[in-house]
């Protein structure tokens, strides 16, 4: 069963904006090994985040770092969720979290489907 569904764009050379203006902001929303990526993969990464929110409904309180993404080995983004976000999405019933992104032409794009 469909819980949630959310997706999310950014603009690559606005969040590269937003990361040089706003000092401190990549570690406010990166944790680990998201850190140090490519611009492109961060946007990607952001657009996850946000597309997840939407999916749980965008409850307050929701921690940037409570949502990480990695890839497997196989190269499939994936979430490991924690804290506040793996709280919420416990609450809703959320037993898997699929993931895709995808960045061209200055755009990058996440969609997020939870499933019960």
């Amino acid at each position: 069963m469909i819980i949630g569904i959310g997706t999310d764009v950014c603009d690559i050379d606005r969040f590269a904006d937003s990361l040089q203006r706003t000092r401190g902001l990549a570690n406010r929303l990166f944790v680990g090994g998201e850190r140090g990526l490519p611009v492109a993969s961060l946007a990607a990464r952001f657009a996850a985040k946000e597309a997840l929110a939407k999916a749980l409904g965008a409850p307050p309180g929701l921690s940037w770092h409570d949502a990480e993404v990695f890839r497997e080995p196989s190269g499939r983004p994936v979430f490991l969720l924690r804290g506040t976000v793996a709280t919420e999405a416990e609450r809703h019933g959320v037993r898997a979290v699929h993931l895709t992104m995808s960045h061209d032409g200055g755009i990058a794009t996440a969609t997020v489907v939870l499933e019960g």
